[in-house]
């Protein structure tokens, strides 16, 4: 039996319909990516090595940080992080904006951005949290003037948590779930500009639950030291979306385990 007219006139409009909120989703994706980088290359460029880095974007060197000086940070944690996280969540994000699209809802397009709201919200939140751990290193007298950890000992714990992390059952489940947008998905779609934003912070409550102690390699290496942010940034890519991602995943961890012994045996 033959489609009527009407019924492949309405199927090719929803199907342009869905390629359109695809075309219109990656390119906010490449946009917000973009941005993020240029913010933080520009910060990076402002910087300079020693006691002026944290001096030049306004933060006190010595002294304990006031209200302005924490915000500031929360900002530099939460740009750095839409920065590397945006591109691992663009797969689903896509997806869902097609699927959405496809079943011919006309608030596709609120929803994709409820959606990617919802994502980076929850690492906003870890923001937070990454600038108070900042600040109470910085109190204590434990940061250096690039943002990286003094204290070897304090390295080693880091790198090995992380790395013992990287291994654990947690991680596994939670990789397993970004590994597969479609799965994801199919097993917890929602509808409607509520059911999106739930959707978004689910998927975002398992990237944080995939990456967040990759994220603490930051405190070791420089938290502005925007080789090593592109290095992890590629790295989640690859543990995500690389044909032996799992694998690449462990031997990551089993790499940081071995550094932070190391440098525990390095010396305080």
């Amino acid at each position: 039996m033959h489609r009527s007219a009407g019924a492949v006139r309405s199927s090719a409009i929803v199907a342009g319909f869905a390629s359109r909120n695809r075309t219109v989703a990656a390119a906010c994706i490449v946009l917000i990516t973009a941005l993020a980088w240029v913010y933080l290359f520009r910060i990076d460029s402002e910087m300079s090595p020693g006691a002026e880095s944290m001096a030049k974007m306004g933060m006190a060197i010595d002294a304990d940080w006031s209200a302005r000086d924490f915000f500031l940070t929360f900002i530099m944690w939460s740009v750095m992080m839409v920065g590397m996280m945006t591109a691992s969540a663009a797969p689903t994000l896509l997806l869902f904006s097609g699927m959405s699209s496809s079943r011919g809802d006309p608030r596709a397009g609120t929803m994709s951005v409820l959606f990617g709201a919802g994502h980076l919200s929850i690492w906003i939140a870890f923001s937070l949290l990454a600038a108070v751990m900042q600040d109470m290193l910085h109190r204590a007298a434990s940061l250096s003037a690039d943002m990286s950890v003094i204290s070897s000992s304090i390295a080693g714990v880091i790198l090995i948590g992380a790395g013992l992390y990287q291994l654990s059952p947690a991680k596994s489940a939670c990789l397993k779930r970004c590994q597969s947008p479609l799965g994801f998905l199919l097993t917890n779609w929602r509808d409607g500009n509520r059911g999106a934003l739930e959707l978004g912070l689910r998927h975002g409550m398992y990237c944080l639950g995939c990456c967040w102690a990759l994220m603490l390699v930051l405190f070791v290496v420089g938290v502005m030291n925007l080789v090593w942010v592109a290095a992890l940034t590629a790295f989640i890519l690859v543990e995500k979306f690389g044909r032996a991602g799992t694998w690449i995943a462990r031997l990551g961890g089993l790499v940081m385990i071995g550094t932070g012994a190391y440098s525990l045996g390095a010396g305080p």
